[in-house]
């Protein structure tokens, strides 16, 4: 059997990396290096040459997007489809089809519902309601995030101590404890309980977990350096101490640790899975040489790294640009007038990525493309299945499948207006709670008892009719027929058309869009319930971060969005101290190392044109703000960078040679950007910055009990400390 066209056009390494053999493998794949070629193409190798059923195969990553282009891309270099049931998801996804198959021994109905983040804060707020607790101190949000952080570390309200009665943390357990018995009372789950359900169903069913020990023989992670404490125990458990395991990702990248990411786990990979083989794909297909070199002299300041240096066969490029701009408004001129010529040169507006650090800077830049005349697209808007028409939408038709559903009730008991006030809502709250019953059953009994005044209970019992009526009359219909029906027949496309100009276009289009995206669906159990499959699939969705297809425009967006992306030019703007790296990271030494993870992903979205920006002057979040060059340009070596400054710009600017000649400086005498000292009178403190030459060079220290102070460095006399 001929197998060469799996292995070809593969470099070295990436054959290396599809062909291994070791029990345990951990491919730091960089920034452009082909990981996804190499995970396919290592799956395929898997079935067509070790024989291995795919059957006997797992593949997870981080969104549907990528799940569903990596099994297209399977079947697409394997020549047909994949039948034999393999395994390619999401974390969430997979968990949530282990939970389908054995909801009664992890403690669900077979019934279950998934909660949405939108739908999860809803049942907050009423618990919140319930405890008296005041939403101007102890928002909802706030124990969303308690909440979903602690499921994510794998712990629930049980396993956190509070020895010493905190008032917080009294508050956050009692609303922890609360949403949990109301979650399992209904049959509902949320997100993060989806992967904390699914680690406990294996280790507290033993049977269940050699099952799946023993079907699957190879497993392999995607974007391993994002998984976080929960996903990195399921796989352990799963895995044991002998199934085969690749990990593919790129400690260089790990940039969501303010999301429960933890760098840690790829750092302890070859550790926790025996024999483990570390492979590093560091060709790069995607940048200059230039751009690459910028990246890896940014990347290399980072003391725990798990090393690797990306380089090009390509061509050198252009050297990075980089404008001192006086203030934003100056800025966000420079970027627009430089897409312009862009577009003279053959780019096309999509071809342009602008980057930044924090979302209010974005409104300046918007300002100046707005005058320019140039479209523009915030990549990672508000996606399909968060906006208000659809939600409402998939709402009547969750409470179609399933009437006890309380947040479904909530969100359309009066959308459109029937008549139902908050009064009464709250009414039916009460009864539901006294009672231990879900709103439905409440407001049925409600209704039976005529608590209610005629008027009122006149408008609820037109509500349960509109429901059985839908449920009914689209008991026998296909999918694509029962989303139109109830999207027709529940008055949302007319109480959204009452709406003025475009954005009443806009939501009767999305409810349309709806019914589209029905007719495609594709149920992975033919035998199952079509309509929950698909309600379902709509909330794992609408936990994606992706973007939507859009016309061609600038795209703007964070730093943060931009990773998995790439631009044939690049824009980073607000290249600063305190904003890029962000004031709050500066003094932590691990956030540091993020945030300079984060200016390495933004240099290697950049193909050929790399501009970076600085304001002298940045008016932000209502004040005036004087900010020196960031660390991260200062970093670049300055043959890689040409400056320009009002139209004019020279090979070796003098003003970023002065810093880099004050840095090497600092340097030589042991000093670093980051570095802890320790002065004889001030105490210990962190280095914030470098100016001046000779004599003046100076050196700025972030005391922590004297504050920020600028000491001259020859006379400083500065300890390093570890």
């Amino acid at each position: 059997m001929d197998v060469s066209y799996i292995l070809d056009d593969l470099n070295d390494a990436q054959r290396d990396a599809v062909t291994a053999d070791s029990p345990g493998t951990l491919v730091l794949a960089g920034a452009g290096s082909g990981k996804t070629r190499v995970l396919v193409h290592r799956i395929a190798w898997k079935i067509k040459v070790e024989g291995l059923s795919p059957y006997a195969i797992m593949a997870v990553t981080f969104t549907n997007k990528a799940a569903r282009e990596m099994r297209g891309r399977i079947e697409e270099l394997l020549g047909g489809q994949l039948h034999g049931g393999m395994w390619v998801g999401t974390f969430h996804g997979l968990a949530h089809r282990l939970l389908k198959a054995h909801a009664a021994d992890a403690k669900l109905p077979d019934n279950f519902q998934i909660l949405d983040a939108d739908d999860q804060q809803r049942l907050l707020k009423r618990i919140h309601r319930e405890l008296n607790l005041d939403d101007s101190r102890w928002p909802p949000r706030q124990s969303q995030y308690f909440i979903n952080g602690h499921k994510d570390e794998g712990r629930r309200s049980a396993h956190i101590d509070n020895p010493g009665g905190d008032l917080y943390l009294t508050t956050m357990l009692q609303v922890y404890q609360r949403y949990e018995q109301i979650c399992q009372q209904q049959g509902v789950i949320d997100f993060a309980e989806l992967l904390l359900r699914a680690l406990e169903l294996w280790r507290d069913n033993p049977a269940i977990l050699e099952h799946y020990q023993q079907r699957f023989k190879h497993v392999l992670v995607d974007e391993f350096q994002d998984t976080n404490a929960v996903q990195y125990a399921w796989l352990q458990i799963l895995a044991g101490k002998g199934m085969p395991i690749t990990a593919v990702g790129d400690d260089d990248q790990s940039i969501y640790g303010w999301r429960g990411a933890r760098i840690e786990n790829i750092q302890q990979f070859s550790k926790d899975f025996a024999d483990t083989r570390i492979i590093r794909l560091e060709q790069n297909y995607r940048s200059t040489a230039t751009i690459l070199k910028a990246a890896n002299a940014v990347i290399k300041h980072n003391s725990q790294r798990l090393g690797k240096e990306l380089w090009t066969s390509g061509e050198e490029g252009e050297p990075i640009t980089l404008f001192a701009a006086f203030n934003e408004q100056d800025e966000a001129r420079f970027i627009s007038d430089r897409i312009e010529d862009l577009l003279k040169e053959d780019y096309r507006r999509a071809d342009i990525g602008v980057l930044y650090r924090s979302n209010a800077q974005s409104r300046t830049l918007e300002e100046a493309l707005i005058r320019a005349g140039l479209p523009y697209r915030i990549y990672g808007g508000q996606r399909f299945y968060d906006r208000l028409e659809i939600k409402n939408a998939l709402a009547y038709l969750r409470l179609i499948a399933l009437r006890d559903d309380d947040t479904a009730v909530e969100r359309v008991i009066n959308t459109p207006t029937r008549g139902i006030g908050n009064r009464t809502v709250e009414t039916i709250r009460e009864y539901a709670r006294d009672h231990q019953l879900s709103l439905w059953r409440a407001l049925l009994a409600i209704i039976e008892g005529g608590g209610l005044a005629a008027r009122a209970n006149n408008a609820l019992r037109g509500f349960v009719s509109l429901i059985e009526d839908l449920a009914q009359q689209t008991a026998d219909m296909s999918l694509d027929a029962r989303v139109d029906y109830v999207i027709q027949h529940s008055g949302l496309i007319a109480f959204h058309e009452k709406e003025k100009g475009e954005k009443a276009q806009a939501r009767v289009e999305n409810l349309q869009e709806l019914i589209t995206a029905a007719k495609s669906f594709e149920p992975e159990d033919e035998d199952g319930d079509e309509l929950r499959q698909f309600l379902d699939q709509a909330a794992l969705d609408a936990g994606d971060q992706q973007a939507a297809e859009h016309e061609d425009s600038v795209q703007l967006m964070t730093l943060h969005s931009a990773k998995g992306l790439e631009f044939p030019a690049v824009f980073i703007a607000g290249v600063e101290e305190n904003l890029f790296p962000h004031k709050m990271s500066i003094e932590d030494p691990s956030r540091l190392e993020e945030e300079r993870r984060l200016a390495y992903v933004g240099i290697t979205r950049a193909e050929r044109k790399l501009f970076l920006s600085y304001a002298e002057s940045r008016r932000l979040y209502g004040q005036e703000n004087f900010n020196s060059l960031s660390r991260f340009v200062r970093e670049i070596p300055s043959e890689c960078i040409d400056e320009v400054r009002i139209n004019n710009t020279v090979s070796r600017p003098t003003s970023f040679a002065s810093h880099s000649a004050s840095q090497q400086r600092a340097a030589e005498s042991g000093i670093v950007l980051g570095q802890r000292v320790l002065h004889s009178i001030f105490g210990a403190g962190v280095v914030l910055s470098f100016e001046g030459q000779g004599a003046s060079a100076r050196v700025q220290v972030n005391f922590e009990d004297e504050g920020s102070k600028w000491l001259v460095l020859q006379y400083a006399n500065l300890e390093l400390l570890q």
